[in-house]
């Protein structure tokens, strides 16, 4: 907590035990003792905040923030109350807050530092650009410090690049910040290296590229110091940018002499050739070809000067640098891909990516090295160069199991070079069964010899050796990845939340990777574990929105002006992110099913979660796919494993699409739990007044919506595109719409239309209105009864002694759990609008002495419905309790003992036992879906008898 080393003023050794009890964490003891120093001080204003904190973090949040404003409206200037309010009001969220306490601090004490500091980062927290230009530049009048002047241009900056009118960016904006700059640079103020970055950032976003490169190569580019190469880097790029080639091309030549290794300047260097070969340029007849020197225009030129880098590293005695290697490829690329017959004055391209192996062969990088050359290699020569490669690799005797070992971890990686380079090629797949079977069992073999040097490289198929793979190689996270990829196929999501885990997703990774675990979390029924799930997600992506503000703060105390819109750019990816839409209406759907009118009411859990029917705050337009789907890797050619950019756009189209149905979903349930029940109004203007009017626009406009998206969704669905397997996973919506879930549902929020219709209208003069609402319950019966039916059959089951899964019948049963869940929802709103038109009914009957006793017929209707409903929840329970008894009496170990499993997959023992480990795996997950479902099953069968009316 702020404010403890000021022990000179008695009043912090007053407040001292209040902070310790804060930093403990014991809040209550805080609220005492803040209470107890009020009672003597009355006046001590940062007691009163302090209290509050305490107040707030044991979720007393309207006390917190009324004690709070009580303090701020004092518009306090004692340090100890500006800063305990600072942290309060962030833990709030409410950032801008902060704004307004500095502001009024600084009116009252005008030359304050301290406090015009505070109010720039409280305006940066915010991202008011505009007033932290004002707050800058006054700081700078109080404290005439260059870091604070500087603050204000990159204010500037910062309202050009936000501005969404880019004419008023490039007139206004980035001129009068060149302006504010130039300044400093003829008063020779300038004094470090981040005012420079900063007006190099500003000629740059200008487009003046031809005075960046006079900054750059002048006496304020000596400043940048503390990046290697920065100069280099920043004249290479406005070369590129102002094609002036042959400075790019000297450049380079000029770089690549001092480090043959550094591969960043290769590509600039062949570039700027073929540039120069285009523009036929010629040097001139004297003087130097150009302001950075020799210029190789010529493709025998820069032949011979990557030539000579190879020749430096042949008579090296130490080991070889890859780069001029590499580049000898990459320009014979280059060089094929133009059509230049000088390509043959480099060789073989055969020849020399076996001397590249020869040198190279035993690093692990020698495969992705290679990969990206192999179309250099005619269909023809790939055999013979995996033959010449099989013979660099130095292998051992051969064993008792006929296969030749290698002896050390260098002849180790050498093969596994070598095994990935054929799979890259296509050998292994040419191969028939016999052979892959062969070649199964050799790569087995080799890497139960391999683990004796603790190899973690190799990547397997199944669940048994990928088992048996991370018991030896812990921290192997392609083993983790691809056995968690394989349990949700296999529709056991138990084993993976801790495989998930395990693999220790740092910061932005739950947004990158956090899909595969939020997919199948929910899907295959394990709602604890999908709760878990979502909060891995939304905890990163709620502290990203509070994080980011924190990193631009430090950015400017320390004159990282570049890096400011980089976090900036961070924070709306983020908020952009399709992951973080996705996470976040899961999350309250999955809260709707396990909790609505079971813990709370629908319409009490809506509002606890704040949730807007009217609002749509998901970023369609500017929705970011940041999903990595390459983070499986795949030695596969590029035929066989195939994720294109086709792939790539209907899989976000998919996505999309899904995320909308759930979208519009959860918000219809939000109108539906807004209605309730109001008296039935015929006076058009007191049913507005109340708010019902609206809300009938607004579920009119949301059922309409949905349907239209439903209809995508299903031409979507009829393309049955199929992803790669280590590609990215389908989303639910083509089960979600086969199972008949999303119709019904729909369906079943559909029916609240004509329900508000009937409110209106009354039981009176409603016998056709009556008829269709019975016939709609009739009908989702119907639908709910065949989404039932598709979850029957076993979920696990042995035949011929395999153990077979079927996880699309426990997807579906959890579709099933859904929808009745909305059917439910839809079926309590009915009850509120029928027993009162039922009693009102009565009551006129009661006056007439009306002897008819017969029940309206929506009355009968609704009663046929909740008595199915109750006889669907029973179907399902005993279908439950069938899956689990038999489950439960499935004796893994005895039908499928390890000697058959051996016999059967052809299994080694200590293997057989790890497939053996993953089928128990398997097999708890289902239970525990089983019985997570269940559970839930009976809470909605309770749910039931308050439906009576």
């Amino acid at each position: 907590m702020a404010a403890r080393g000021h022990v000179q003023d008695p009043n912090d050794r007053r407040l001292r035990p209040i902070y310790d009890y804060l930093d403990n964490g014991n809040n209550k003891m805080a609220i005492q003792q803040a209470d107890k120093l009020l009672k003597k001080h009355k006046d001590l204003h940062c007691a009163k905040v302090l209290k509050a904190i305490g107040l707030q973090r044991t979720g007393k949040q309207d006390e917190a923030f009324t004690l709070a404003q009580e303090v701020a409206t004092l518009e306090p200037t004692d340090d100890n109350s500006l800063q305990a309010l600072t942290i309060l009001y962030r833990e709030m969220h409410r950032p801008e807050l902060v704004t307004k306490l500095y502001e009024a601090a600084v009116k009252k004490v005008p030359l304050s530092e301290e406090y015009h500091s505070h109010l720039f980062m409280a305006y940066a927290r915010v991202g008011e650009y505009k007033k932290m230009q004002q707050a800058g530049m006054a700081l700078y009048k109080i404290v005439p410090k260059n870091p604070y002047y500087f603050w204000s241009v990159m204010s500037l900056v910062m309202q050009a690049i936000s501005a969404r009118d880019e004419k008023l960016a490039q007139t206004m904006f980035l001129p009068l910040a060149e302006r504010m700059v130039e300044k400093m640079v003829k008063e020779e103020k300038i004094e470090a290296e981040a005012e420079v970055q900063l007006y190099f950032m500003i000629l740059e976003r200008l487009g003046k590229c031809e005075e960046a490169l006079d900054v750059i190569r002048g006496p304020l580019g000596e400043k940048l110091t503390s990046e290697l190469q920065s100069r280099e880097n920043k004249c290479m790029m406005l070369y590129q940018r102002l094609q002036r080639w042959p400075e790019c091309n000297a450049l380079a030549h000029k770089l690549l002499l001092k480090n043959p290794d550094d591969w960043q300047f290769y590509p600039s260097y062949f570039e700027s050739l073929f540039h120069l070969i285009d523009q036929s340029w010629s040097p001139p007849e004297e003087g130097e070809h150009c302001s950075e020197g020799a210029v190789h225009h010529t493709v025998a030129e820069v032949v011979r000067f990557v030539e000579e880098r190879i020749k430096g590293e042949d008579s090296k005695e130490s080991r070889s640098l890859r780069g001029p290697y590499l580049a000898r490829l990459e320009l014979m690329h280059r060089l094929r891909e133009r059509g230049c017959p000088e390509e043959s004055l480099l060789g073989e391209p055969l020849e020399l990516m076996v001397q590249f192996f020869g040198k190279f062969g035993d690093k692990p990088c020698c495969i992705t090295d290679l990969k990206i050359y192999l179309h250099l290699l005619c269909p023809e020569q790939h055999v013979q160069f995996i033959n010449r490669l099989s013979e660099a690799v130095p292998l051992g005797e051969q064993g008792e199991e006929g296969f030749a070992f290698p002896e050390d971890t260098k002849a180790l990686q050498r093969h596994l070079c070598v095994c990935q380079l054929s799979r890259a090629l296509g050998l292994h797949h040419s191969l028939d069964v016999d052979g892959k079977l062969q070649l199964i069992t050799e790569l087995k073999a080799h890497y139960r010899h391999g683990l004796k040097f603790g190899d973690e490289n190799m990547v397997w198929q199944c669940l048994g050796i990928l088992q048996e793979g991370l018991s030896h190689s812990p921290s192997n996270a392609q083993f983790k990845l691809l056995l968690l990829l394989l349990y949700c196929h296999l529709g056991a999501f138990e084993p993976v939340v801790d495989l998930y885990s395990s693999l220790d997703a740092k910061h932005v990774q739950h947004d990158t990777i956090g899909f595969l675990l939020t997919r199948y979390a929910e899907s295959l029924g394990q709602f604890a574990a999908a709760s878990q799930s979502c909060n891995f997600s939304l905890r990163f992506f709620h502290s990203n929105q509070k994080d980011t503000s924190e990193y631009i703060i430090q950015a400017y105390k320390y004159g990282a002006f570049e890096k400011i819109p980089e976090f900036i750019a961070l924070r709306n990816r983020l908020n952009q992110s399709l992951h973080f839409a996705q996470v976040r209406t899961e999350r309250m759907l999955l809260d709707l099913f396990l909790e609505a009118d079971i813990v709370l009411s629908l319409e009490e859990s809506v509002k606890a979660m704040s949730l807007s029917a009217e609002d749509d705050d998901i970023p369609w337009d500017n929705m970011r796919d940041n999903r990595d789907l390459t983070v499986f890797t795949s030695w596969d050619p590029k035929e066989r494993y195939g994720l294109t950019d086709e792939h790539r756009h209907q899989s976000l189209e998919e996505e999309s699409l899904w995320l909308r149905i759930r979208s519009l979903t959860l918000r219809l349930l939000a109108v539906l739990a807004g209605l309730g029940h109001a008296p039935s109004q015929q006076n058009s203007e007191t049913t507005n007044e109340n708010g019902i009017g609206d809300k009938t626009s607004v579920l009119s406009s949301l059922l309409s919506q949905l349907n239209q998206t439903l209809q995508a969704a299903a031409q979507m669905a009829e393309k049955r595109v199929q992803y790669p397997f280590l590609g990215p996973p389908s989303t639910r919506m083509g089960p979600a719409l086969s199972s008949g879930s999303c119709q019904c549902q729909a369906a079943a929020l559909q029916l609240s239309v004509h329900l508000q219709e009937l409110d209106t209208v009354g039981l009176d003069e409603s016998s056709e209105l009556q008829t269709q609402i019975c016939n709609s319950f009739k009908s989702l019966v119907v639908q709910l009864q065949e989404i039932l039916n598709k979850c029957k059959g076993d979920l696990l089951e042995m035949k011929e002694s395999k153990l077979k899964t079927h996880p699309s019948l426990l997807e579906n049963l959890i579709f099933f759990v859904e929808t009745i869940s909305v059917v439910l929802w839809m079926a309590s709103y009915c009850a509120k609008i029928l027993r009162p038109l039922k009693t009102s009914l009565q009551k006129k009957k009661k006056k007439k002495k009306d002897a008819n006793t017969a029940l309206p017929l929506v009355v009968c209707g609704f009663q046929e419905l909740t008595g199915s409903l109750q006889d669907l929840l029973t179907q399902a329970l005993e279908h439950i309790k069938g899956q689990e008894t038999g489950m439960t009496a499935l004796k893994l170990d005895e039908p499928l003992s390890l000697t058959s499993l051996c016999s059967f997959f052809f299994f080694f023992q200590e293997e057989a036992s790890f497939t053996k480990a993953a089928m128990d795996k398997v097999q708890s997950s289902y239970l525990r879906s089983l019985q997570e479902v269940g559970d839930l099953l009976k809470k909605r069968v309770e749910t039931i008898k308050n439906l009576k009316i």
